[in-house]
């Protein structure tokens, strides 16, 4: 039977509890995943850890000799991603792409692969040293011209690497990286493209406060005051009123304010933004992502292969799973059929638009191993 007419068969299941991080990893826990499963329910979420393997070994395969992945350094304008000319001569400089690395490395993690340990431990370690090597002292994580969004990818990763090997350079880079994101908040609340600039949008911001999250709940200290300020520009981004109650503008002051709140990539990273910090409310909630619900079959159907499908699913997928119970089983079902289907015979899923295939391969995995929660970032 295939993937897609498995998919129509599939009933509600449990959602199983947060997982043991020392478990053994991926290839036993699949078989935790069995009470209250249909048949067709536990198939589709073992094609699924099975098509995540495939594409950490396709990952894996990418990584350079100084523990670098390379990406597109670039900037979205439009529907186009425009690659920095000074980035194009990333591989031949041996540079890399700190936030396609990050994202590499969560992969690696979200499936149970520890630093050190197993058949990726040294993937995982080399990823370590390489963004760690890329901090600056003033905590800036970067390479090959990246900006905000892979230093809060960078910082992300490296909290979640924290938790898991004891590593005094780890610890000093990652200190100095969420300085670095705390002493950048602007007078807004939020974050930009660059350190320190006045303006902010909550794509950006979403990255700090959620790599701020991974931080705190290591140990590491975060204001209470840098949170509650972006969490109050995040709230008033929010369309209160008319058909669009719910829905999450990209920007509230400057050029474009006001602007764009039909985004499914923002308002899915809102919905994150929010329960990063704590706030599941249903209530507030409920319309976003019943608006995503609907959106998600347009968004596959003409973005399938763009920067647009893998980043906004990147926070989709952990809108609903947050959310829990049955609407996280409907839209965890949708895609993880889609994935299945789309993957290439090599392992890895395209993005033909944006930073590349190590991008999008990254995405597609850590998607495909929500359910395992390894990640806390990826428990509820």
């Amino acid at each position: 039977m295939s993937v897609r007419a498995l998919a129509s068969l599939l009933v509600l299941a449990a959602v199983p509890a947060a997982q043991d991080r020392a478990s053994p990893g991926p290839a036993e826990s699949a078989a935790r995943f069995v009470a209250d499963d249909s048949d067709v329910d536990r198939d589709l979420r073992q094609a699924a850890f099975d098509a995540a393997e495939r594409g950490l070994s396709w990952l894996a395969a990418q990584q350079g000799p100084h523990g670098e992945f390379q990406g597109d350094v670039g900037h979205k304008i439009g529907d186009d991603y425009i690659v920095n000319r000074s980035a194009r001569m990333n591989e031949a400089l041996g540079q890399g792409h700190v936030g396609v690395a990050a994202l590499a490395g969560m992969a690696f993690l979200a499936g149970g692969h520890l630093p050190d340990r197993g058949p990726y431990g040294e993937v995982v370690r080399r990823i370590i040293d390489y963004l760690v090597e890329h901090t600056t002292e003033a905590g800036y994580v970067t390479d090959g011209g990246t900006r905000m969004y892979s230093h809060a990818f960078a910082t992300l990763f490296l909290a979640e690497a924290h938790g898991m090997v004891v590593d005094t350079q780890l610890r000093d880079a990652l200190d100095r990286s969420v300085r670095l994101i705390v002493d950048c908040q602007n007078q807004q609340g939020g974050w930009r493209y660059t350190p320190f600039s006045t303006e902010a949008d909550m794509s950006v911001t979403v990255c700090q406060l959620q790599a701020l999250r991974a931080a705190r709940n290591i140990g590491i200290q975060v204001p209470k005051h840098t949170v509650d300020a972006a969490v109050a520009y995040v709230l008033r981004a929010r369309t209160t009123r008319g058909s669009d109650q719910g829905l999450y503008y990209y920007k509230t002051a400057g050029r474009g304010a006001w602007d764009k709140n039909r985004e499914y990539a923002i308002n899915a990273a809102a919905v994150t933004a929010l329960s990063s910090a704590g706030i599941n409310d249903d209530d507030l909630h409920a319309p976003t992502l019943d608006w995503l619900e609907r959106e998600y079959g347009m968004v596959e159907r003409y973005y399938a292969t763009h920067y647009y499908y893998w980043y906004g699913n990147y926070y989709a997928c952990q809108a609903f799973f947050q959310a829990g119970g049955d609407r996280f089983r409907s839209f965890e079902r949708r895609i993880q059929t889609d994935l299945i289907a789309s993957q290439e015979p090599n392992g890895r899923w395209r993005n033909d638009v944006g930073p590349g295939d190590v991008f999008s391969t990254a995405v597609a995995t850590l998607i495909l191993q929500i359910e395992k929660q390894y990640l806390p970032i990826f428990q509820r």
